[in-house]
C-alpha cells in the first residue's frame, strides 16, 4: 500500500489548505483507492493558522472576548491542541479584517493578542505557538506585552499602553511584572517574512501602506520602532534592530522576541515541528504540497521550500495554482517536480472557479503516472 502525505499551504482567496488536501485525497483514491493518506493542512503564520493545526491535530477552538485592535470589545478565539499546544493567531485579535473604521495602524493595538496568550496560560496551555502575520498594527507587540504585564512608561513617569503613534514617548521599560504564567511557557513565533524592525524593508515601511499609512505616518511609524529598538536593547539587553522576523506583525516579532524571549521561527519550520512532520513521513512514499503561486518568493520561508527542505529523501511533488519567476529555484530546494493545476490556460479569475476540480484531477493523473511505473517495477 502507497503513502501519501499531504502538507499544502492555502491558495489564497481560492481554497483554504484543509480543501487542497481534500481535493489531493480525492485524486489519488480516484487512481488508488486503497492508498493510505495523511493530511496536513498547513499555513505559514498568517490568517487560517490556528484552524490549519486544529484540523491537522485535533484539539479546542478556545473563543474568549478580547480587546479588538481599535479598542473595542472582540470576539477572538485560540486553539488548544491535545499535547497542550496553545496556538494564537495574531490576525484573529489585531488584522486587518477587525478593522471597523479607516485604517490607522498609528492608533491600532495588540493588546487582545496578550488577553488571549494570558489567558491560555492559566487554562492549560503548556507551550504556545504565536502565529503572526495579517496585522491591522504596528505597535511592536508592546499592547500585547502591556496585557500580560509589562509596564512601559513616559517622560513624566507615567504608565500607558503604547500604539504605533507613541512608540516614541516610551521612556523605560519594565518587564518584572510579566504574569508568570506567561513568562513559565516556552513561546514559538510564527514569522512568514524575514524583514528586519525598521528601515527601508522594515515593517513600517513595506507592510504600513497596506494597513492604512501614508508617507508621514510611515516615517513616523519607522522612527517609532527605531527608538522601540533602542529602548529594548537599553532596558532588556536585546538587540532586535537587524533580527530577521523582527518586522513581522507591525513589529511584532521584536516585540516577542524581546518581552518573552520567544524563538522566531519561519512560519513552516515551526508548523512542522508541531505536527511531529518527521514522524509522520518516514515511510511515506511521496510527500504532495503546494501553494496558490510558486516563484522566487516561495523560497523566502513559505510552505513549499520549507517541507522539501524537510522531506529526509521523501520525493516531493509541488502543485501549484500558478508557476512564476524564479520557480525553477525550488529544485535546489529538493522539490522532485511541479506541476500547475491551470489545466485550460484561462486567467486567475476564471481559474479559481474551477480550482478544485482541476487540483483533483491534475493530482489524479500525476498518480496513474506514477501507478503505471510502480506497476512496471520502476519505482525509483
Amino acid at each position: 500500500m502507497k503513502k501519501f502525505v499531504l502538507v499544502p499551504d492555502s491558495f489564497k482567496g481560492t481554497m483554504t489548505s484543509a480543501q487542497v488536501c481534500a481535493s489531493m485525497e480525492a485524486g489519488i483514491r480516484r487512481v488508488l483507492p486503497q492508498a493510505q493518506v495523511v493530511s496536513l493542512p498547513v499555513a505559514d503564520g498568517g490568517e487560517g493558522s490556528a484552524e490549519a493545526f486544529l484540523t491537522a491535530l485535533g484539539g479546542q477552538r478556545v473563543v474568549r472576548t478580547v480587546t479588538g485592535p481599535e479598542g473595542r470589545p472582540l470576539e477572538s478565539f485560540y486553539a488548544l491542541l491535545p499535547d497542550g499546544t496553545a496556538v494564537i493567531e495574531m490576525a484573529a485579535a489585531a488584522g486587518l479584517p477587525q478593522v471597523m473604521g479607516e485604517k490607522n495602524p498609528e492608533t491600532t493595538t495588540t493588546y487582545g493578542v496578550g488577553e488571549l496568550l494570558v489567558h491560555a496560560a492559566h487554562h492549560g496551555a503548556k507551550r504556545a505557538v504565536m502565529c503572526l502575520g495579517g496585522s491591522a498594527t504596528n505597535d511592536g507587540g508592546c499592547g500585547a506585552a502591556s496585557a500580560c504585564g509589562v509596564r512601559f512608561v513616559n517622560g513624566a513617569g507615567e504608565s500607558f499602553v503604547p500604539v504605533g503613534g507613541t512608540l516614541g514617548e516610551i521612556a523605560s521599560v519594565d518587564v518584572t511584572g510579566l504574569d508568570p504564567a506567561v513568562a513559565a511557557l516556552e513561546i514559538v513565533t510564527m514569522c512568514d517574512i524575514d524583514n528586519p524592525l525598521c528601515g527601508p524593508t522594515g515593517a513600517a515601511a513595506v507592510f504600513g501602506p497596506q494597513k492604512g499609512a501614508d508617507a508621514a505616518q510611515i516615517q513616523r511609524l519607522d522612527a517609532g520602532l527605531a527608538h522601540l529598538a533602542q529602548i529594548l536593547e537599553r532596558d532588556l539587553g536585546i538587540s532586535t534592530v537587524d533580527l530577521p522576523g523582527a518586522g513581522a506583525a507591525g513589529g511584532m516579532g521584536a516585540g516577542m522576541a524581546a518581552f518573552f524571549r520567544s524563538r522566531l521561527q519561519p512560519g513552516i519550520e515551526a508548523v512542522l515541528d508541531t505536527v511531529r512532520f518527521a514522524e509522520v513521513i518516514r515511510d511515506a512514499d511521496w510527500i504532495f504540497t503546494g501553494e496558490g503561486r510558486l516563484d522566487g518568493q516561495s523560497l523566502r520561508g513559505k510552505v513549499v521550500s520549507g517541507v522539501a527542505r524537510r522531506a529526509g529523501g521523501v520525493p516531493v511533488a509541488a502543485i501549484v495554482g500558478d508557476v512564476g519567476d524564479g520557480a525553477s529555484a525550488v529544485y535546489d530546494r529538493g522539490v522532485s517536480a511541479v506541476f500547475s493545476i491551470n489545466r485550460v490556460a484561462v486567467p486567475y479569475l476564471e481559474a479559481r472557479l474551477r480550482a478544485r476540480q482541476d487540483l483533483e484531477d491534475t493530482v489524479a493523473d500525476i498518480v496513474r503516472v506514477m501507478k503505471i511505473s510502480w506497476s512496471a517495477g520502476k519505482e525509483d
